[in-house]
């Protein structure tokens, strides 16, 4: 548990520091640790696919992740030290927060508390896990990335379309450094993890929104975990993937990858609106997202190409700013390749 909290918040927090001129907002910790996170998820994508493609063992695909890590941090601490952004800096502020407000983020402490423990403490049977967390469990076993059946451990050819997508082969990263099982990975640590960065997540949008602070967004953020405690109304609702099946990458494309994108978007459009300079860190952050919707699934190549085309038109059109979208455009080289990769694979 030790080693899986240093792997999923400690080198986050620290990768992050490199964004440090992007945390022009509430919660710098918490975009710290994001942006760290999709930084590491990036990078794991990158390493992994070509090593899958080989047909290379598990065991070089986990170090060569590890050196990847061991990379990211000294030049973040070199970063940080060099821009004296190396210590976290506490947001202070001005007034006392009333009563009434510190109630309302009581209200929300308990309500993420509450749907955490349910996440842990209730099974939920989803048959994709037969394939994706059996992926998870048979990587770390063989130490072969898929190259067996996972639902008998048979023997097979490489499955193309899903080892363009390995989500089940970070989790089996995270299980073997750690000691634990696979399925105790998916199944119990991942769902605090994951749905705990959604709403961080989301908490950061909200700062946007509403940059007085205040009890107005202690009131976005309970209203946003009401949505999600209500939202299983149908069996493919984004808050039933959020809830029950956070550890598939198709939940994490919906509900971090996505959302994560769209603060970025705000942030990119905030700084043409001011007529302010748009910093490479910024840019960065959206090619990591976008090599990120391609690690959780196949399908995040369409769907995040999609989401900064649209927003990239129209804020060229609205700020009369054209010469952005060539950065934009580089963002989403990844994707393309990517989906050209699985067309040219997957047949």
């Amino acid at each position: 548990m030790l080693i899986l909290g240093v792997l999923l918040i400690g080198i986050p927090v620290v990768v992050g520091g490199i964004f440090s001129c992007v945390e022009d907002m509430r919660g710098k910790l918490l975009f710290r640790w994001v942006s760290g996170q999709f930084l590491l998820w990036a990078g794991f994508q990158v390493i992994s696919v070509p090593l899958i493609i080989r047909g290379q063992d598990f065991g070089r695909l986990v170090w060569a992740f590890w050196l990847y890590m061991a990379a990211l941090m000294l030049f973040a601490l070199g970063w940080g030290i060099r821009r004296g952004s190396f210590l976290l800096h506490v947001d202070k502020e001005g007034k006392a927060k009333q009563s009434s407000e510190l109630i309302l983020w009581g209200i929300c402490a308990a309500m993420l508390l509450f749907q955490l423990v349910q996440a842990v403490r209730l099974a939920y049977a989803d048959g994709d896990d037969a394939y994706y967390v059996a992926i998870s469990a048979s990587t770390q076993d063989s130490d072969t990335m898929y190259l067996r059946v996972p639902y008998t451990g048979e023997t097979t050819l490489l499955n193309f379309r899903h080892s363009l997508a390995p989500f089940p082969i970070w989790i089996a990263f995270l299980a073997k450094v750690s000691g634990m099982s696979a399925v105790m990975v998916a199944q119990t640590v991942l769902p605090v993890v994951l749905i705990s960065m959604s709403y961080a997540i989301f908490y950061l949008i909200g700062a946007k929104l509403f940059p007085e602070g205040g009890g107005q967004l202690a009131l976005y953020m309970i209203f946003t975990e009401l949505l999600v405690l209500f939202g299983d109304y149908s069996f493919y609702t984004a808050e039933n993937f959020m809830i029950a099946r956070s550890r598939q990458g198709k939940a994490a494309l919906g509900n971090i990858v996505i959302p994560f994108l769209v603060l970025l978007l705000l942030l990119l459009m905030k700084r043409l609106q001011e007529e302010q300079r748009v910093p490479v860190p910024l840019y960065l952050l959206v090619g990591a997202a976008a090599v990120t919707g391609c690690l959780c699934s196949t399908l995040g190549a369409l769907l995040i190409c999609m989401a900064v085309g649209i927003a990239g038109l129209s804020a060229a059109v609205c700020y009369k700013k054209f010469r952005f979208l060539l950065p934009l455009a580089a963002c989403c080289m990844p994707c393309v390749c990517y989906a050209l990769l699985y067309l040219l694979l997957a047949d």
